[in-house]
């Protein structure tokens, strides 16, 4: 019989718990709902008024993720002290949380100071085609953690923020113009100055290729089975490419039909007899 009346004690203090309870875990769970629609809606509309105004691609995707991260970070604690946990002891635990975390997680606190970072000195902006970490490729967006970069095989690479700005970066859409470089080889018994007018031409009748700065052409290198000639020319960054390509096949086809031999290597097998 007192077991019966044990029993019936426990169940109705579990009872009057669960009444008293149960009103902080709807209230929390409405909330939790109410405040992941609301985010949904101030992020929507922070992304609208980012579109009317011309801010900087950059910055508009960090404050976006910054936005969204904060926001969440906010509801979170709404819940949780909604449940009842007392603000003096969740500070606590966040204080201990945050040690804990932040020793685990140098990484990603090096990767958001180096995203502070390059938004701050702007090193590139999005589009700009850069070479760093050993990615060649055109910026996409920077993040608060993370930079992505679409490379010439239209992948995605994606760089920690703190790497990128801890270390070199070239940024090739930095100035308006670039300057390129072709070496070409040509036998020791062409034409030196034939050649060097073959390639001059090539690079000035190109309307796309500058002609201030002047193009040069020197001899850079008496090789062992080649004389190497050094053609340097600058042209606009979107014209670069194009160029460039386009002198290479130019010297093939006119070097083939003035004669002038670009030698390639070749590998001599003498057999000896017994």
């Amino acid at each position: 019989m007192d077991k019966i009346m044990n029993l019936q004690e426990h169940a109705d203090k579990a009872l009057e718990w669960m009444w008293a309870v149960l009103p902080n875990v709807i209230i929390a769970i409405i909330l939790l709902v109410l405040g992941t629609y609301i985010i949904r809606f101030i992020n929507k509309m922070v992304r609208k008024f980012f579109l009317r105004k011309d801010y900087d691609l950059a910055l508009e995707t960090f404050l976006q993720s910054f936005i969204s991260i904060a926001l969440k970070i906010i509801l979170f604690v709404l819940v949780i002290t909604q449940l009842g946990v007392q603000t003096t002891s969740l500070v606590a635990i966040l204080a201990s949380a945050g040690l804990a975390i932040g020793l685990a997680l140098q990484g990603s606190l090096a990767n958001f100071a180096g995203g502070v970072l390059i938004l701050l000195f702007k090193p590139f902006r999005i589009g700009d085609f850069i070479s760093a970490q050993g990615v060649d490729g055109t910026v996409r967006e920077i993040s608060i953690f993370t930079t992505k970069v679409s490379t010439f095989g239209n992948q995605i690479a994606v760089i920690p923020n703190g790497q990128l700005s801890n270390n070199t970066i070239i940024n090739y859409n930095a100035l308006d113009t670039r300057r390129d470089k072709i070496d070409v080889g040509i036998g020791y018994g062409s034409n030196i100055k034939q050649a060097k007018e073959i390639l001059l031409a090539i690079v000035n009748e190109r309307d796309t290729i500058l002609k201030a700065p002047a193009p040069e052409v020197y001899v850079g290198e008496l090789a062992d089975s080649s004389v190497n000639l050094t053609l340097r020319f600058w042209a606009n960054n979107p014209d670069f490419w194009a160029a460039h390509f386009y002198v290479l096949e130019e010297i093939k086809y006119r070097f083939d039909a003035a004669g002038i031999e670009i030698p390639f290597p070749q590998r001599v097998v003498t057999q000896l007899k017994s």
